[in-house]
């Protein structure tokens, strides 16, 4: 499989779950095109699209909560990404560990 065959969106992009890698708690959802994946991939970092303000953001890098890529998988339909990491700080721009904190039912 290379990153070229995967399925993107009519924006170029492909949905991205974020989930530490022993645990197993879901961190995150975020988007990647092909060349934050690229970035990704080479740098065992994570790197995301941003679509509010159009540009790439490796996740740490102003926050310094790093998060180390351990495993990549993509689903049966190709359109969706798993990224395992080893997340040590909080992954939510909010402070929060996980961005999936507020529960609504």
């Amino acid at each position: 499989m290379e990153i070229k065959d995967l399925k993107y969106n009519e924006q170029g992009l492909i949905a991205v779950i974020v989930q530490q890698f022993d645990t197993k708690e879901v961190l995150m959802m975020a988007w990647m095109n092909e060349e934050s994946l690229g970035l990704t991939i080479s740098s065992k970092t994570t790197w995301f699209w941003s679509r509010s303000r159009a540009e790439l953001w490796n996740k740490g890098a102003t926050s310094g909560n790093v998060q180390s890529v351990k495993a990549i998988y993509y689903d049966c339909d190709k359109d969706c990404l798993l990224m395992e990491v080893d997340s040590p700080g909080v992954a939510c721009h909010t402070g929060e560990r996980s961005c999936f904190y507020q529960q609504l039912l």
